[in-house]
């Protein structure tokens, strides 16, 4: 049986680049092109109408821009995967994007393989991220520290420092792969230690790990 093609909305207000992005995307075989929108607000309206499984965001838009737009679809469509694919790779264009809800994240100079991979990885729930920007969040996330005001317990569970920082890789959203290659760990280690943080937090999952990483100021 033919799997149904993964839907494609794309969104960026220059027309060049919607109808280039549009023609590159289609050639992608098991991958169709349901719309493409202009701006922000219009990309909200063409998700809501269109519901495709990824939509390749511009950030930098006239009215309203990516991130925002990012945050509207992924509040009311959160099975909708956003890629952003844009020309910033600044922290004040990634890190809104990825709070907005972003799960990939690629600058225009990708390939067109590259952009291939990201959406199938997208749509497959799983994080695509550039190379150099997965190395930027690796290093602002390891870099918080926890919150003087969290909660004692993050003392009483005894989480070895590793281990706090798997735990702040898990919760930015990264698979066991991208904190294996992260860390310099193997993939077997890095379930070692995620088994660790569930014994030791009491967590059921990867959700609940997350959860508990935010109450304790990790992230």
């Amino acid at each position: 049986m033919t799997e149904p093609p993964i839907r494609v909305l794309i969104a960026d207000d220059q027309r060049v680049v919607r109808d280039g992005l549009s023609m590159l995307v289609s050639l992608i075989d098991g991958v169709e092109v349901v719309g493409t929108a202009g701006d922000g607000g219009e990309a909200v309206e063409r998700a809501r109408t269109e519901r495709p499984h990824v939509v390749l965001m511009d950030l930098r838009m006239p009215g309203m821009e990516g991130a925002e737009a990012t945050r509207r679809i992924r509040a009311t469509l959160p099975e909708i995967q956003v890629l952003v694919l844009t020309t910033y790779a600044d922290d004040q264009s990634l890190f809104p994007a990825l709070q907005a809800g972003a799960r990939g994240y690629l600058t225009k100079d990708a390939s067109a393989e590259e952009i291939e991979q990201a959406i199938r990885a997208l749509a497959s729930g799983r994080t695509h991220l550039d190379p150099a920007i997965q190395q930027r969040l690796v290093t602002a996330v390891l870099e918080v520290q926890p919150s003087r005001a969290a909660p004692a317990e993050s003392l009483a569970h005894d989480l070895s420092p590793r281990e706090i920082e798997v735990l702040k890789l898990i919760a930015a959203g990264l698979s066991n792969t991208e904190i294996a290659a992260a860390l310099f760990l193997s993939s077997a280690t890095v379930k070692t230690h995620i088994n660790r943080i569930f014994s030791k937090t009491g967590a059921r999952d990867r959700a609940q790990a997350v959860r508990y990483a935010y109450q304790h100021g990790m992230v």
